[in-house]
């Protein structure tokens, strides 16, 4: 019987350095050649997906966690805030003196000072997801986000969701009262440790967005298998069939995952499909 996957990217698909294990590539190749549908289910908008991934020959992504569904290049669903809701964000953004970047599958947009205030903000986010100090001395913001854009139109009508460097957790707070509408989260590294809020729209996320593309699909979620290695990925282990949590993966999604496998640079997604019979 052939499955659906659902692979998160950063942290499963690959590692916190962006590097894409031989081993996955030719797993997910090798899969796709017995009969099994593979998709990237990933926080990242299209822009943010470079080539060495999309080339892989994904049958398709789900995007900005849940707001956009693309199978075999046909995009299925894409749920973008209003115009309006951009505008008011940048601004309350800008009010704040919070610097932020808009992510569009046209591209990252950054505000003035993203680059200065974001760069030792990245650097502890590499170190959070356990690289050393040295590697990321250099480090800049364009070396973790790919696709940013500086200098860009902010006041967009393409937008999936906005994330924004936290000067404190009181700021991610205050977005919720101010954006009651919406989906206040945060993200920053092992732990769930709050680096960043983000704004994006209400009742998506991953588990949201596999349910429309299975309706497109006419298949079964009998037949589905998740991976991934953070909390916001959990709705989507849960919903699946099977879930698998990375050895790299947060306690959370360990402790309620079916099984776990090695972390992604120890050849964890290769292993585990060759555990589950998909190679």
């Amino acid at each position: 019987m052939s499955k659906i996957i659902f692979l998160d990217v950063d942290g499963t698909l690959v590692d916190y350095d962006n590097t894409l294990p031989e081993s996955a590539k030719l797993a997910i190749q090798k899969a796709r050649a017995n009969g099994h549908l593979v998709y990237a289910c990933t926080g990242r908008s299209k822009a943010e997906m470079p080539d060495y991934i999309l080339n892989i020959g994904l049958d398709g992504m789900i995007g900005g966690n849940g707001a956009y569904v693309e199978h075999d290049g046909k995009v299925i669903m894409h749920q973008m805030l209003s115009a309006k809701d951009v505008r008011e964000i940048v601004d309350w953004l800008h009010e704040r003196q919070l610097e932020f970047y808009i992510e569009s599958n046209n591209g990252l947009f950054a505000s003035e000072n993203f680059r200065e205030v974001a760069r030792p903000v990245m650097k502890k986010y590499a170190l959070k997801k356990g690289k050393k100090l040295e590697e990321v001395k250099d480090q800049e913001v364009e070396d973790v986000l790919h696709g940013v854009v500086f200098g860009g139109e902010l006041y967009r009508d393409d937008v999936n969701k906005i994330s924004f460097v936290l000067n404190s957790y009181e700021d991610h707070e205050a977005s919720k009262q101010a954006f009651a509408h919406l989906k206040a989260g945060t993200w920053g590294g092992v732990g769930e440790t709050a680096l960043f809020g983000d704004l994006g729209v209400k009742d998506i996320t991953k588990a949201h967005a596999i349910d429309i593309l299975l309706d497109h699909l006419h298949a079964s979620k009998i037949d589905t298998i998740a991976f991934g290695d953070a909390k916001v990925d959990i709705p989507m282990l849960e919903y699946c069939q099977v879930g698998v949590a990375m050895g790299n993966g947060g306690e959370e999604i360990k402790a309620m995952a079916d099984f776990i496998t090695d972390a992604v640079e120890d050849d964890g997604l290769a292993h585990a499909f060759e555990k589950l019979g998909l190679i």
